[in-house]
């Protein structure tokens, strides 16, 4: 008799830990499928931002270059403005251009001197 009740003691031990291990099981395949989806959403989310980042970087490089663009023509324009200035100069002030190029001319070798 006592047998009888170890054993009903058992199996019911045993169906137990086999509802909990089935229970434990498909948490694991609901978590399994949840990581997926997560793993998905995070995939399409990354992409999403790589494409912002790009996109805005492309446009922060267009800018850039039209800003160097507009810079290097203002540069040529304030250069051929100054050579032409002094080209003017020069043939306004013949004298007065040599003697600054002397006075320059003795004020290097002056430094080279020392």
């Amino acid at each position: 008799m006592s047998y009888s009740i170890f054993q009903s003691a058992r199996s019911r031990r045993n169906g137990t830990f086999h509802n909990l291990e089935s229970g434990i099981e498909e948490q694991i395949e609901a978590l399994r499928d949840e990581l997926a989806e997560l793993t998905r959403l995070v995939g399409k989310s990354s992409r999403h931002q790589g494409e912002k980042i790009r996109s805005q970087a492309g446009a922060g490089y267009e800018e850039l270059l039209g800003r160097s663009e507009d810079l290097l023509r203002e540069l040529q324009h304030g250069y051929e403005r100054g050579a032409t200035e002094m080209r003017d100069t020069v043939r306004k002030h013949p004298l007065a251009t040599i003697g600054a190029a002397a006075a320059f001319g003795l004020a290097i070798a002056f430094l080279a001197r020392r």
